[in-house]
């Protein structure tokens, strides 16, 4: 590895015992010495002004399941996770990388990526929902970047504290595209790889696409039944090319959302359900299977050709990429849903993003039979991915959905999954009673509330 910072694996060593024994003189005797950078020197002597701990990291009040869960939906970046994921989180999987997400403050929202290093990464108590801002941890890469307000690399013993020194971090703040104000920071922590030379512009690239989907996705808000211009983001480094697009959105509405690169809008639930039945069986549909699909009535198939007439009007006056072929009828263009999108972080294993992705049921009201098989499917995939394979975290917030706040199995398994004393527990334990009493037969009914 060549760059900055390492030029063999000699001199690598020999920079980090100069900063190691650096930083037990700034520790021991408070004198920072040469050797190190200016921006580390500076930090360190920003952490020692605040008398902090070099040697732990001291804990803090936690956050509830329920205060965490909130600050997440809340906090505006939580709308752009699947971009994260498609240029960072599913990368650091085969990386052994963790990719870390915080607010403004250094709170830490998210964590995701190499499921090994993220248990090592918790003895430093660098897990979600704690502060890695420089007053409570000193000099990190998330915490520094923050205080900064601009992308840096701490490698290993440019920690201010100790637990941090076998790791290697790279962060980036991430800025509101209309105010310029700070939203938060992404981190990549993990060994040499976090601070090789290409990863930093490789997540300042992320930033830059995250920020243009935050502009596009507010530029995209319309009323019902409009179109909106929306620019295409234009990355630079990135490590793959994001371009435009056809989705659709399906997931916790009955108006379809459909996007089509630098334009957007809603669709009737009728159109909805024919766009995404086409677009989860891409092989094509005839009109017999097709009809089926959205009615059990006899004359369901004179009442299709009338809608394809009407829906394909719709779509020429909307775009020209969005076409539907006869016999079978086919969309011409592949069209992405956002179900899709879902299954396939469920088969990365990126269950945090996936439940950041998944909105709600699939067209939730619909009665059409071919919507109702794709939505159990989902729903099915989802439930049983989140009861093998999920942190007990992410089963949590699971548990606390629309669909499986009566699920017994899965609060169950949340009580599995729990440390004995974990104070989450008593939450638990209280649902499952409560399931217990509105769902016995041996209680008077009583209406779900």
């Amino acid at each position: 590895m060549t760059g900055p910072w390492i030029t063999s694996a000699s001199k690598a060593s020999a920079e980090e015992r100069v900063v190691e024994k650096a930083h037990a003189s700034a520790v021991s005797d408070r004198i920072i010495g040469a050797g190190v950078r200016k921006l580390v020197q500076d930090s360190w002597q920003r952490s020692l002004s605040l008398s902090l701990d070099p040697t732990s990291v001291a804990p803090e009040p936690s956050l509830s399941d329920v205060e965490l869960r909130d600050l997440r939906n809340q906090h505006p970046l939580s709308a752009v996770l699947p971009v994260v994921h498609n240029l960072l989180i599913r990368h650091a999987f085969d990386s052994k990388l963790i990719v870390a997400i915080g607010d403004e403050s250094g709170r830490l929202l998210w964590i995701d990526g190499d499921r090994v290093l993220r248990v090592k990464v918790e003895e430093m108590l660098f897990v979600e929902g704690a502060d890695w801002s420089e007053r409570r941890v000193g000099t990190s890469a998330p915490g520094t970047a923050l205080a900064l307000n601009r992308g840096i690399q701490i490698r290993r013993a440019e920690h201010f504290n100790l637990l941090a020194h076998p790791w290697s971090c790279t962060a980036v703040p991430i800025h509101d595209p209309d105010t310029g104000k700070i939203l938060g920071v992404i981190d990549i922590t993990g060994g040499d790889e976090a601070v090789a030379p290409q990863t930093l512009p490789l997540v300042e690239a992320a930033v830059a696409a995250m920020e243009a989907e935050l502009r596009i996705q507010r530029l995209g808000l319309a009323p019902r039944g409009s179109t909106t211009i929306r620019p295409t983001p234009v990355i630079v480094a990135a490590p793959q090319r994001i371009s435009a697009s056809v989705s659709l959105n399906i997931l916790g509405s009955d108006n379809g959302h459909l996007e089509v690169g630098s334009l957007s809008t809603d669709l009737s639930p009728r159109h909805a359900e024919i766009l995404a039945l086409l677009a989860w069986h891409r092989e094509g549909l005839s009109a017999d299977r097709l009809a089926l699909m959205l009615s059990d009535q006899g004359n369901a198939v004179d009442t299709l050709r009338a809608e394809m007439v009407r829906v394909r009007k719709v779509l020429e006056l909307f775009s020209p990429r969005v076409v539907i072929s006869s016999r079978p009828y086919r969309l011409e263009t592949p069209l992405e849903l956002d179900a899709q999108r879902v299954l396939a972080f469920l088969e990365r294993g990126a269950h945090r993003v996936a439940m950041g992705a998944y909105r709600g049921p699939v067209l939730p009201n619909s009665v059409a039979p071919g919507i109702i098989e794709i939505r159990s499917e989902v729903s099915a995939r989802l439930r049983e991915a989140m009861l093998t394979d999920a942190a007990v975290d992410v089963l949590l917030d699971y548990a606390r959905s629309e669909e499986a706040t009566w699920d017994t199995e899965v609060w169950r398994a949340c009580l599995e999954l729990l440390p004995a004393r974990s104070p989450k527990r008593a939450a638990v334990v209280a649902r499952l009673q409560r399931i217990d009493d509105e769902l016995s037969p041996s209680v008077p009914a009583r209406r779900r509330p």
